[in-house]
């Protein structure tokens, strides 16, 4: 992560939480805990909401028959398993909040089939600070996509996690570094005025 100094507009920046969700969480294993991710993602929503910058929660989610989630043959497919009635809630230490933008999604990256682009340039927002679980998958997809359709894009490395570390560095020490600014929580917090 680069010492280079960081200032974050709230009017044009929002935070974009993926997956962060009941059902996703026992993803986080490496290199941080789901309680630790948890944690960051609040106190960031706290400070973007005192700022009256945007909060956007992303959620994803099927059919119970699973008839809407992609299906092409693939060597390691997702389990097709029935998902727990809670699954798509919101854990305890992170619930939403009036005004928290919603965004539901039936694949990888926070874009495709939903309307975050378009809630994002209606409210003239430039620049996203993305995080969540699981750092190779949704957050991954997310922001390759976002800096393909040229936001900006700020990736707080505390505030994702995986299965497994080498995904995670392999994002974080190669990926990101070519796509955003790669800073801590507290670096971020620190720079919204």
């Amino acid at each position: 992560m680069t010492d280079a100094a960081l200032s974050l507009d709230p009017r044009t920046t929002a935070l974009v939480l993926i997956d962060l969700q009941k059902g996703i969480l026992p993803n986080a294993k490496a290199p941080y805990t789901a309680e630790a991710v948890l944690a960051n993602a609040a106190a960031l929503a706290q400070a973007f909401r005192a700022a009256r910058a945007a909060v956007v929660r992303v959620r994803v989610g099927f059919a119970p028959d699973f008839a809407d989630r992609l299906s092409p043959p693939v060597d390691s497919p997702t389990p097709a398993d029935p998902l727990p009635a809670d699954w798509a809630e919101d854990p305890a230490p992170l619930p939403a909040q009036a005004g928290d933008i919603a965004i539901f999604k039936r694949q990888w990256g926070a874009f495709y089939g939903t309307d975050l682009d378009l809630q994002m340039r209606r409210r003239g927002i430039r620049t996203l600070v993305i995080g969540g679980i699981s750092t190779p998958f949704g957050v991954e997809s997310t922001a390759r996509d976002a800096w393909e359709r040229g936001y900006e894009l700020v990736l707080p490395e505390d505030l994702s996690s995986a299965s497994a570390l080498e995904p995670h560095r392999v994002a974080f020490g190669t990926i990101f570094p070519r796509i955003a600014r790669v800073r801590t929580t507290a670096q971020v917090i620190a720079a919204l005025k």
